[in-house]
């Protein structure tokens, strides 16, 4: 097989897996999942990744000089051992030289955000509303709330490696205390969980985020009402900070809180009120276009 093909890993909580596709037109030669297991420990999710590229490789007649990987957490430049990974088998383990040891290749290794980023940028949702966008940030808002920041076609890891690590900047108080030590951290404030956890607080009602956003739509409960103006206004906010630094032309939100499609229209608004541009917001907001393929795709993109 020739230098066309790309072959790119996104290793996740429960699965892991391996795409091989052509970089010119981003067709699919070949995808195969696994489970991570890394109940069974560092060792054994270091095997299974190691396994699954020598299987799709071997399958497809394919020896890339290098692979790409999409993590949970980062690479740490100084270290060269991850962190901030949810996934704690991994942190303060040397995953990149592990698997470099083991596959005998290069391996180019970003944060699973900066993979949906880069790959809603060069295929995904951002050609199709702004073709020579230099500037993207991609946002993943579900269980936590993560970003990446794509520049001129190429991630921006950052000399920490927590390039776009938007989640765990400060925004409310009311967010009170989260894992990374902090307080108040966005991620405790607009994440899926703690929508749900604060229409609670106010309720006294445990209801799922579909269901607090089918009642806001209905107009039939005040507290679903609350909870959503809530997260437009701090949405906004939050992103505003993005916004004023890096005035990307494009935001791609994914994650189970990016499918509301009041989003879209009610936090710019409230952005209006903190953007350093006398209230004009032109930023392009928009839906992600590869669904869960972003993070392998963008990962054989490194």
């Amino acid at each position: 097989m020739n230098t066309d093909y790309l072959l790119g890993i996104d290793l996740g909580g429960t699965k892991i897996e391996a795409a091989i596709i052509n970089k010119h037109n981003f067709e699919v030669l070949d995808r195969m999942r696994v489970s991570t297991d890394s109940h069974e420990g560092y060792e054994a999710v270091v095997n299974r990744i190691t396994k699954l590229v020598k299987d799709i490789c071997s399958k497809n007649n394919f020896d890339p000089p290098h692979i790409g990987i999409g993590t949970p957490g980062c690479l740490d430049p100084s270290t060269n051992t991850m962190k901030n990974s949810n996934s704690t088998v991994l942190n303060g383990m040397p995953l990149k030289q592990d698997l470099e040891k083991a596959l005998g290749k290069e391996v180019r290794m970003s944060n699973d955000a900066n993979c949906f980023a880069i790959a809603e940028t060069l295929m995904g949702a951002v050609p199709e509303v702004y073709d020579d966008a230099q500037v993207v940030f991609g946002v993943i808002m579900g269980t936590g709330v993560g970003g990446g920041v794509v520049v001129n076609g190429k991630v921006i890891n950052g000399r920490h490696g927590i390039g776009g690590e938007w989640g765990h900047n400060f925004l409310d108080e009311s967010g009170g205390p989260c894992y990374c030590g902090k307080s108040g951290c966005i991620e405790k404030v607009l994440s899926g969980p703690h929508l749900e956890k604060y229409y609670y607080e106010i309720s006294n009602q445990p209801l799922k985020l579909p269901d607090i956003v089918k009642n806001y739509r209905e107009g039939n409960d005040v507290f679903a009402n609350q909870t959503m103006e809530r997260l437009f206004y701090f949405f906004g906010k939050a992103i505003t900070q993005v916004i004023n630094i890096i005035d990307p032309e494009v935001i791609v939100i994914g994650g189970g809180v990016g499918n509301i499609d009041e989003l879209y229209i009610e936090g710019p608004k409230y952005a209006k009120d903190f953007i350093f541009n006398s209230g004009r917001i032109e930023t392009l907001f928009v839906k992600p276009k590869l669904g869960d393929s972003a993070g392998v795709f963008g990962a054989a993109m490194l």
